[in-house]
């Protein structure tokens, strides 16, 4: 499959997403939202994976700057999330983007580590996506939804049990501040497994809260794949 760059901005800060088109007619496009580190391989794979199901999908960019190294992500993640209303901006302008080069098509957005909290943000700002789905995500927010604010996605979440980032406690108050907001949710939970499950290169990044799990990598794929073909039936 070929790739497309997508040129689109957000304010003056210029960015440059990874579009790939299936072959014959879309079901639906996708907005994925990559992992801190920002587009990588594993990223552009899970883009042809959509594909192949039929999906147009366009890998977002996070930071419109390339990232030096894994380590030197993490202030850059850190910066661009500070200020709610900017972050969510910035996903916004992803989206728009998407809708643009894929006029007419439903949306939804999936995404990872990092990506998947943006996926969740997405849903709770209200943006016209049927699905946001989160992989090994942050489920905290700055800006919890509310009865006020009701979430209209459908949610599908996949975590690892043994992720760090995302203790139980942050679980609990994420299952009460989508219940308290309406939210149509799925979570899978995996015992044992760890943050950024769904990546075969976590294991050779030298952190203690990264790991790969084939079976929840495969598992949690099946599982929203099932879950698009009910959605996009």
């Amino acid at each position: 499959m070929t790739f497309e760059t997508i040129d689109y901005a957000h304010g003056d800060v210029a960015l440059k997403g990874r579009l790939v088109r299936p072959e014959g007619t879309p079901r639906g496009a996708i907005l994925i939202l990559p992992t801190i580190a920002n587009i990588n391989a594993n990223i552009e794979r899970r883009a042809t994976m959509l594909a192949d199901l039929g999906f147009v999908a366009m890998v977002a960019d996070f930071y419109g700057a390339p990232v030096e190294s894994f380590e030197a992500s993490f202030p850059m993640g850190n910066a661009l999330r500070a200020d709610v209303d900017h972050y969510r901006a910035r996903l916004v302008a992803g989206l728009d983007a998407l809708a643009s080069a894929a006029p007419g098509l439903t949306l939804s957005a999936i995404g990872y580590c990092m990506g998947g909290q943006a996926a969740l943000e997405l849903a709770r700002l209200g943006a016209p996506i049927v699905l946001a789905a989160s992989f090994h995500g942050i489920l905290a927010t700055d800006r919890p939804a509310t009865a006020q604010t009701p979430v209209k996605a459908r949610l599908f979440i996949s975590h690892g049990d043994a992720d760090p980032l995302v203790p139980r406690e942050q679980v609990l108050d994420f299952w009460k501040e989508m219940d308290a907001a309406g939210g149509n949710w799925h979570f899978h939970s995996y015992a044992g497994v760890k943050h950024g499950f769904t990546d075969p290169e976590s294991d050779a990044r030298g952190k203690d809260f990264l790991g790969y799990s084939t079976s929840a990598d495969r598992q949690s794929w099946q599982a929203l794949a099932a879950l698009l073909d009910e959605i996009y039936a």
